[in-house]
């Protein structure tokens, strides 16, 4: 399956509380992105919480806009990509 790196944008902020409301909002996302087979894997966000840097595996990048939509997430700039690993040629 392809891998695409995801760039959002938040201009108030990505504000995620670190509770079981956050938890149950995650969980909610993960099962709507289920439904297209999309599946995240990890996501980084910049010190000031305005933009995230999220790892998907999805079927096409239109699945990924299509969950974006149904989870109200910010879609940026979607790129394929693949793993480098600097270990690789060792």
């Amino acid at each position: 399956m392809p891998r695409y790196l995801i760039e959002r944008t938040f201009p108030d902020g990505l504000n995620l509380p670190m509770n079981d409301i956050g938890a149950t909002a995650l969980g909610g996302i993960i099962m709507r992105n289920a439904e297209k087979g999309v599946t995240w894997v990890q996501s980084f966000v910049s010190p000031d919480k305005s933009k995230s840097f999220c790892i998907y595996d999805s079927p096409s990048p239109e699945a990924i806009r299509s969950t974006a939509q149904k989870n109200s997430l910010p879609v940026d700039k979607i790129t394929e990509v693949r793993v480098l690993d600097p270990y690789f040629y060792r």
